[in-house]
Protein backbone atom coordinates (compact mmCIF):
# COMPACT_ATOMS: atom_id res chain seq x y z
CA UNK A 1 0.00 0.00 0.00
CA UNK A 2 3.32 2.77 0.53
CA UNK A 3 4.50 1.54 -2.57
CA UNK A 4 0.87 2.08 -4.04
CA UNK A 5 0.59 5.81 -2.97
CA UNK A 6 4.55 6.44 -3.71
CA UNK A 7 5.88 5.98 -0.37
CA UNK A 8 9.25 3.64 0.54
CA UNK A 9 10.00 2.56 3.49
CA UNK A 10 13.34 3.90 3.32
CA UNK A 11 12.14 6.67 2.21
CA UNK A 12 10.05 7.15 5.69
CA UNK A 13 12.82 6.47 7.55
CA UNK A 14 14.90 8.72 6.34
CA UNK A 15 12.89 11.58 6.40
CA UNK A 16 11.64 10.67 9.86
CA UNK A 17 15.58 10.82 10.66
CA UNK A 18 16.05 14.55 9.49
CA UNK A 19 12.97 15.57 11.33
CA UNK A 20 14.58 14.00 14.57
CA UNK A 21 17.54 15.77 14.11
CA UNK A 22 16.02 19.10 13.45
CA UNK A 23 14.17 18.61 16.59
CA UNK A 24 17.31 17.90 18.16
CA UNK A 25 18.98 21.00 16.96
CA UNK A 26 15.61 23.09 17.61
CA UNK A 27 15.65 22.09 20.79
CA UNK A 28 19.51 22.49 21.27
CA UNK A 29 20.31 25.54 19.45
CA UNK A 30 16.88 27.64 19.46
CA UNK A 31 15.13 26.82 22.61
CA UNK A 32 17.87 28.62 25.03
CA UNK A 33 18.23 31.71 22.84
CA UNK A 34 14.90 32.19 21.31
CA UNK A 35 13.05 34.61 24.02
CA UNK A 36 16.60 37.18 23.06
CA UNK A 37 16.04 36.64 19.41
CA UNK A 38 12.50 37.49 19.43
CA UNK A 39 13.34 40.44 21.38
CA UNK A 40 15.50 42.34 19.22
CA UNK A 41 12.78 42.27 16.39
CA UNK A 42 11.47 45.66 16.40
CA UNK A 43 7.91 46.26 16.07
CA UNK A 44 5.45 46.90 19.40
CA UNK A 45 2.33 45.99 17.94
CA UNK A 46 3.57 42.19 17.67
CA UNK A 47 5.18 41.48 20.35
CA UNK A 48 2.25 39.39 22.46
CA UNK A 49 2.69 37.05 19.29
CA UNK A 50 6.32 36.66 19.57
CA UNK A 51 5.55 35.95 23.20
CA UNK A 52 3.09 33.62 22.45
CA UNK A 53 5.26 31.48 19.73
CA UNK A 54 8.08 32.00 22.59
CA UNK A 55 6.45 30.14 25.69
CA UNK A 56 4.84 27.58 23.13
CA UNK A 57 7.64 26.31 21.29
CA UNK A 58 9.40 24.27 23.55
CA UNK A 59 5.93 21.97 24.18
CA UNK A 60 4.46 22.38 20.47
CA UNK A 61 8.38 21.26 19.44
CA UNK A 62 8.11 18.09 22.15
CA UNK A 63 4.43 17.57 20.54
CA UNK A 64 5.83 17.25 17.04
CA UNK A 65 8.54 14.91 18.84
CA UNK A 66 6.06 12.91 20.33
CA UNK A 67 4.35 12.31 17.06
CA UNK A 68 7.10 11.65 15.24
CA UNK A 69 8.65 8.59 17.47
CA UNK A 70 4.92 7.33 17.23
CA UNK A 71 4.82 7.37 13.72
CA UNK A 72 8.50 6.02 13.92
CA UNK A 73 7.36 2.93 16.35
CA UNK A 74 4.48 1.92 13.94
CA UNK A 75 6.50 2.22 11.11
CA UNK A 76 8.85 -0.54 12.66
CA UNK A 77 6.05 -2.56 13.58
CA UNK A 78 4.90 -2.70 9.65
CA UNK A 79 8.21 -3.01 8.54
CA UNK A 80 8.76 -6.17 10.80
CA UNK A 81 5.52 -7.86 9.94
CA UNK A 82 5.88 -7.07 5.94
CA UNK A 83 9.86 -7.58 5.83
CA UNK A 84 11.41 -10.18 3.16
CA UNK A 85 13.44 -12.85 4.36
CA UNK A 86 13.81 -11.66 7.82
CA UNK A 87 15.56 -8.09 6.32
CA UNK A 88 13.74 -5.27 8.11
CA UNK A 89 14.81 -2.03 6.34
CA UNK A 90 15.21 0.16 9.32
CA UNK A 91 18.38 -2.14 10.49
CA UNK A 92 19.93 -0.98 7.27
CA UNK A 93 19.67 2.63 7.54
CA UNK A 94 22.56 4.29 9.66
CA UNK A 95 20.81 7.66 10.34
CA UNK A 96 18.42 5.60 12.41
CA UNK A 97 21.30 4.83 15.24
CA UNK A 98 20.14 7.76 17.55
CA UNK A 99 16.66 8.01 16.88
CA UNK A 100 15.57 7.96 20.19
CA UNK A 101 18.35 10.02 22.01
CA UNK A 102 17.35 13.04 18.72
CA UNK A 103 13.84 12.54 19.86
CA UNK A 104 13.69 12.51 23.60
CA UNK A 105 16.48 14.81 23.87
CA UNK A 106 19.16 12.89 25.67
Amino acid sequence: MFRYHGFHLDDLYRQIAACARLTEAARNNMIPSLRSKLSAIPGGHDKILREMAANNFASNLQVFADLLNELYVILVDFDQKTCVNGQVIYTQIPELLGIGRHLVGH
